[in-house]
């Protein structure tokens, strides 16, 4: 079993901001795999998916869980903790999206264990699970252009550029994933954490 945590902010004044990232991928996994992200449990959106054969990878899918945890973004840990002993999962089973400033918009990098980086959501998560040893798939949104606020900046919505490549930048974060889960975080490191 996977359990894979998308932070953002509940809520539609969110839905499309840059600090929704991990929910936008989320949503974007679970139309592909035919898993509905809805019921309502450990203070999260989720949805749950059995082991399924994929024929385009020739790989078995295990089991996966979808969580968007409904705290906020500051207090993401609380659900992510809920959802790690609700589901017993080891950190090797948890993976965690989400944002990243530090990173140009569209660049991504998978990584085990290390600091939040800043990252509040992250901190939380930090937190609140015991085993720090899980899987990080950061998605750069690129640094606030001089004089505009950071958080002001992750609160708002993406440029019409950026918007353009959206769809482009969620398609290769759900490759990642995939990696991530089918292959392991090592493998997928080697794909994806090169310059794209």
């Amino acid at each position: 079993m996977k359990l894979v945590v998308g932070l953002g902010n509940p809520g539609r004044r969110y839905a499309r901001t840059r600090h929704n990232l991990g929910f936008l991928l989320l949503d974007r996994i679970g139309e592909a795999r035919g898993i509905r992200i809805g019921d309502e449990r450990c203070e999260s959106l989720v949805g749950r998916g059995e082991r399924t054969w994929d024929p385009v990878a020739s790989e078995w899918w295990p089991p996966l869980v979808l969580a968007k945890p409904q705290t906020y973004m500051n207090h993401s840990g609380v659900a992510a903790a809920a959802l790690v002993k609700r589901f017993q999962a080891r950190g090797a089973d948890l993976v965690v999206a989400y944002d990243d400033l530090d990173l140009p918009f569209g660049r991504l990098r998978i990584r085990c264990g290390g600091s939040a980086g800043g990252h509040r959501g992250l901190a939380s998560v930090l937190q609140h699970v015991a085993d720090r040893d899980f899987v990080r798939l950061r998605i750069g949104i690129g640094r606030p252009p001089a004089g505009v606020d950071p958080v002001e900046y992750v609160l708002s919505r993406f440029s019409p550029e950026e918007e353009d490549a959206l769809d482009d930048v969620l398609t290769r974060a759900g490759e990642a994933l995939q990696a991530i889960v089918l292959k392991g975080p090592v493998p997928a490191m080697e794909d994806f954490n090169r310059v794209q």
